[in-house]
């Protein structure tokens, strides 16, 4: 398991460098004006996410959960592809990308890399929730897994629609045109 362990702090470092990331954009979107919306839910977002991390070794470690082959590599491999699709949206947001929910009045969305999809208008959650699956179930930590999961649908309800009515008031890009 010592590798699991390893794997849920590495996966604990990737968040404290989105941290890092989240603090300097938030600092560039607030001297722009920007407006920070949703601020009751966010300290439920960072202890969801907390505890996401701490059940995983919790519950492998004290329920003795086994590391299984046909469920662990392929679960290690959606963490994987979780984390290049979390950063796609990092990178592609720019500075806009941020863990709460700040909007530059007058800027307009971005409509490039996963955000031109228009499906799928919030492809960062799509990564978080395959990653809230995937990261217990590497080690058959599946109370966590369904835990999380349920937990994150409903922050999710609150969160997207915070964020729908915080992008509602962006100008839309021109036809043709990619956002910033």
């Amino acid at each position: 398991m010592s590798w699991y362990v390893l794997l849920v702090l590495l996966v604990g470092v990737e968040r404290l460098a989105e941290l890092v990331v989240a603090r300097r954009n938030e600092r560039w979107s607030l001297a722009r004006g920007g407006v920070v919306s949703g601020r009751g839910h966010y300290p439920w977002m960072v202890a969801l996410h907390t505890g996401l991390l701490a059940g995983c070794l919790l519950e492998a470690g004290l329920a003795d959960r086994p590391f299984v082959p046909v469920l662990g590599w392929p679960m290690l491999t959606l963490v994987v592809a979780a984390q290049g699709l979390r950063w796609w949206c990092i990178t592609a947001l720019g500075h806009h990308w941020n863990t709460k929910v700040i909007v530059v009045p007058g800027l307009p969305p971005v409509t490039r890399g996963p955000y031109r999809l228009r499906r799928l208008r919030h492809p960062n959650y799509v990564a978080v929730a395959v990653e809230g699956v995937a990261l217990p179930l590497v080690h058959g930590a599946w109370i966590t897994a369904l835990t999380f999961t349920v937990l994150n649908a409903a922050l999710m309800v609150v969160r997207i629609r915070c964020e729908e009515e915080a992008l509602s008031s962006l100008t839309p890009a021109p036809p043709g045109q990619v956002a910033a």
